[in-house]
């Protein structure tokens, strides 16, 4: 009897504080749809609420409702309790219990009706048989308290799925209310929503921009790691875009207004987030199906075993079935490293891509614009007539000065490092793809390829230079004549060597490509340079999809990295696809990965958080499964009863919960001792 005193006081105590805190509301600004199994008690739960967490009217009247109705299951499974233990002292009361228990667990008990009618049987049949033998044998307090387990279960995957939902997108969510707008020379303050595209706006420092723009006035430093994972800020300048969300750190900046709203990066980014949690992963699945595959297996065992255990220690066999540990438990797993994800700036958009990013053996690079930055420099001047160097480059800027494609700035930027006063341009028609024909102080100009040259019907005299072996060469003619030519160089991006190197030393990786549509010598050339044995060079974009099906035909499980452009078959056909579009391209972007500060940088900390993903998914498992282990052992050998059950399996839904979380839980405790330092 004192026991079961101390027993009801403890519980009482647990059930007072956690209905205590259940009475602060989340923050309810931004959330999204968390898809778990169909199959569940909690998913039912989760997901009513997690469908209404989202930006619309009469969001809190939504949420405050399915907050109620668990707190009112809450208070009826404690009421049951309580006149479970007054039945010790006066049986009558005990029968209270019953319709107590039942309502708590009514979700359950319903669709175990509706499976049994059909003949089948789901995890929620072990709930229900589980509610309804300790009511039918008298076992009134266990029915209660695990009617009370259920229930806060329940509650703590639900505060923890939102908490972490609430987080992923938490920074996206900041934007100011009022907004400061250029009318007539002078500011007006004005709501958020008013402003329509082609709006002038002013943000100072220390504020928030809150839409997409093009910087018409100013300098500023901005904070835009929410979007890139960049821990530096960086200036931005007239002809500058910006992006809503991203922070002035000092400065002030005049904007012309692009996209507001739902039109904005950000908010493409939260649609994206919306739809990336909304799966189930192959762990996922396989938990969900070995917790299906148990249920009748385990009935079979108990309704063997009561005779010779008794019918308390039966039903403490049914009790022990895993069910909604192995289905509730690991979405928060994928949640907490999707969040650590998009901290450093990587956006998963598939959520398949943890578990896949382990299988893969081959990485295939794009040259232009991934393992190179979108700029080239001037690495050389050729002169094959009576013009020098200056008078070269100024007639190639001349005819190049309004072009924006990157070899054309490469131009341009020489002559101005020069001092070069480039002439004026009278005319000019552009050959797209090959090259320009112009007139400059009266004289036709050809600026292009050697192809364009050739097609011309300019001659190319025999030359000391081999132009062969030379790539990104601009050639110049003035008045039919070949005048000289500018040999341009690619930059490999800064951070691309220790990439590739880091990549190699990973044991699953087994092969590196470059796959490039640019010449043999320039592809072999950038190879030799990272270290890369294998390319494939002067590849169409409609090629790259059958190198890249060979190559899995071969048995390489492959990731391909590119930019974007014109890689959207080869990013389809991979098993794995990584964009470095960044985020002015979010919204069409093909990729499953994109690395939103636009280089490889966060390459390897994507392998790394898919290995951590994958080990974290693991344990959380063992740990959900263990006490259930346990507690079928138990009852079978130490004739365990209902309730050192429901001890065992709350024990196994804490600690799978602690380890999901706990990549978040360290990530938020480094963040504050490095902001307190």
């Amino acid at each position: 009897m004192l026991l079961d005193l101390a027993l009801f006081s403890a519980i009482s105590y647990i059930v007072y504080q956690f209905y205590q805190q259940s009475g602060t509301q989340p923050d309810l600004k931004t959330s999204r749809h968390l898809e778990i199994p169909e199959s569940s008690m909690i998913r039912e739960k989760i997901d009513e609420v997690l469908q209404d967490i989202s930006p619309s009217v009469g969001i809190e009247q939504k949420h405050l409702k399915h907050i109620t109705k668990n707190n009112t299951d809450l208070v009826v499974a404690s009421v049951g309790l309580t006149t479970a233990f007054v039945g010790k002292i006066y049986p009558p009361s005990a029968l209270l219990s019953i319709p107590c228990a039942l309502y708590a667990t009514r979700r359950s008990n319903k669709r175990t009706l509706k499976l049994t009618l059909k003949g089948k049987t789901d995890v929620d049949t072990m709930v229900s048989i589980t509610i309804v033998g300790c009511l039918a044998f008298g076992y009134y307090a266990a029915a209660s308290w695990f009617a009370i387990m259920s229930v806060l279960a329940t509650r703590l995957l639900m505060k923890v799925v939102h908490d972490s939902s609430h987080h992923l997108i938490h920074d996206f969510g900041q934007q100011p209310n009022m907004v400061w707008k250029i009318i007539d020379t002078v500011e007006i303050q004005v709501p958020i929503n008013s402003l329509q595209e082609g709006d002038h706006i002013v943000v100072n420092a220390g504020e928030m921009i809150p839409i997409d723009g093009l910087v018409v006035s100013g300098v500023a430093m901005i904070d835009q790691h929410v979007l890139t994972g960049e821990s530096k800020p960086v200036q931005k300048q007239p002809d500058d875009v910006v992006f809503s969300s991203t922070l002035i750190i000092s400065g002030q900046l005049h904007i012309q207004v692009q996209k507001t709203g739902q039109d904005t990066v950000v908010a493409k980014i939260i649609h994206i987030l919306n739809n990336t949690v909304d799966f189930k992963s192959t762990t996922s699945l396989r938990a969900e199906k070995l917790g299906k595959k148990l249920v009748n297996p385990i009935l079979l065992s108990s309704l063997v075993a009561m005779p010779i255990i008794g019918v308390n220690s039966a039903l403490a066999i049914i009790a022990a079935h895993p069910k909604n540990k192995l289905i509730g438990i690991p979405p928060i797993s994928i949640l907490s490293y999707f969040n650590l994800a998009s901290r450093q700036g990587i956006l998963i958009k598939d959520g398949r891509s943890l578990e896949l990013l382990t299988r893969v053996d081959t990485i295939i690079f794009d040259k232009t614009g991934t393992l190179t930055e979108n700029s080239f420099c001037t690495s050389r001047i050729y002169c094959f007539a009576d013009y020098d160097e200056n008078d070269i480059l100024a007639y190639a800027a001349a005819v190049e000065r309004h072009q924006k494609h990157p070899l054309a700035n490469a131009i341009l930027q020489t002559a101005k490092e020069r001092g070069i006063e480039v002439p004026d341009l009278q005319q000019c028609e552009c050959r797209f793809g090959h090259g320009l024909i112009a007139q400059v102080e009266g004289k036709t100009v050809h600026v292009g390829s050697q192809q364009f040259i050739l097609a011309s019907k300019i001659d190319i005299p025999k030359l000391d230079l081999d132009i062969t072996e030379h790539f990104n060469l601009v050639m110049v003619a003035i008045d039919e004549q070949l005048v000289g030519a500018i040999e341009l160089q690619t930059l490999i991006r800064p951070e691309a060597k220790a990439v590739i190197q880091r990549l190699k030393q990973r044991p699953n990786i087994r092969s590196l490509y470059i796959l490039s549509g640019d010449t043999e010598l320039a592809t072999r050339t950038m190879a030799e340079e990272l270290g890369i044995k294998n390319y494939f060079a002067e590849v169409m974009p409609d090629r790259k999809a059958e190198i890249i099906e060979k190559l899995q035909q071969e048995g390489h499980f492959i990731c391909y990295v590119g930019d974007g452009v014109n890689d959207s078959i080869a990013l389809k056909k991979s098993q794995m696809s990584v964009s470095l579009r960044g985020a002015s391209t979010i919204a069409t972007d093909t990729a499953q990965v994109v690395l939103m500060d636009g280089g490889i940088d966060h390459l390897n900390t994507l392998f790394d958080l898919a290995e951590q993903f994958n080990k974290n998914m693991n344990t959380t498992l063992i740990l959900t499964v263990i006490p259930s282990i346990v507690g079928v052992t138990g009852a079978l050998f130490l004739h365990f009863g209902v309730l050192p059950i429901v001890i065992l399996n709350t024990a196994g839904v804490v600690m799978g919960t602690l380890n999901a979380v706990s990549p978040l839980l360290r990530q938020n405790r480094a963040t504050s001792i490095v902001r307190r330092h």
